[in-house]
Parts: C-alpha cells; structure tokens; sequence
C-alpha cells in the first residue's frame, strides 16, 4: 500500500510563501485596475490582447487560449465588456462555426489609458523586487511548471516564443 507523501520543511518552504503568491499578487492587480480604470485584471488582460492583435479583433477560441481561459470564462467577461462598449462580437470571416470578439475605439482609449497604472503596478509588486537573475530563473521555473499544467501547449504562455 502507497503511504501518503507529505511535505518536507524544505518542500513546506517552498509551498506556503509560493501558495500566499498566488492569492495576494491577482487581488493586487484586481484592485488597482477596479480602482484607476473599473477593470478586472483579466478585463484588461483580454482588451489588452485585442488591442494588440492584427485588426484588433481575435477569434474568441485564440483569444481564450492568449488569455488562458476557458471559453466560457471568456464568453462571460466579453459578455460583461460588450454591455460596456468596450468590445463587439462578429462573425469570423473565414469560418462561419467561429465568432470573433473585436475591440472598439473605446475600448482601445480604456486599455491605453489602463496601461500606465497596471505596467507600474507590476514593476513595483514584482520586477523592481527581483534581479535580472532572479528573472531569468522566474521565467524558467514558470515554463516548467506551465509545462506540466499544459503539456499540450493549448495556453498561449506555455508555447515557446
């Protein structure tokens, strides 16, 4: 019989402090976007995408994948952004089955005026805190681990760039 395997102090080290990461870092993103622009971190994260994309419009299935979402996660945040005007859906020209969301003009105003605030924001909680060193080692250590969450590669941020 298997016994269970628990954590070893240097594995508990490791975890807790990693565990308080994942939970503080997206609550401090969330609420500075909600409180400079009334956006929810993966609110700008999506128009950022848009905005960023050739003729600021992704298939809705590309755009789950850039946004590491599943698609009806995206199809209720685009839902929420569409009563507000900051993006449409249309028809994929190339494949009627698909659907396209597209940002509008203000839509782009709110991601380029968002922009300031969040980059600084990221600076100040986590790339002024850490060492290019330390960065390169963020970079790979987030590979492997996206790497096992997404062996297929299916998020945008597990492929290679």
């Amino acid at each position: 019989m298997n016994r269970p395997r628990f954590y070893t102090g240097d594995e508990q080290d490791t975890w807790v402090p990693f565990a308080a990461l994942l939970e503080l870092l997206p609550r401090e993103l969330d609420a500075q976007l909600l409180r400079d622009e009334d956006l929810t971190h993966f609110d700008y994260f999506a128009l950022s995408m848009l905005s960023n994309s050739d003729d600021h419009r992704l298939q809705m299935k590309e755009l789950a994948s850039m946004t590491n979402a599943t698609l009806p996660r995206l199809s209720h945040v685009i839902s929420r952004l569409e009563a507000r005007g900051l993006v449409h859906r249309e028809r994929n020209a190339s494949d009627a089955r698909a659907t396209d969301a597209v940002i509008t003009a203000d839509g782009r105003r709110k991601v380029l005026q968002a922009t300031p605030g969040h980059v600084e924001t990221v600076r100040s909680l986590l790339l002024d805190v850490i060492t290019p060193e330390q960065a390169e080692q963020l970079r790979e250590i987030t590979a492997a681990v996206l790497a096992r969450l997404d062996p297929d590669g299916r998020m945008a941020a597990s492929r290679p760039r």
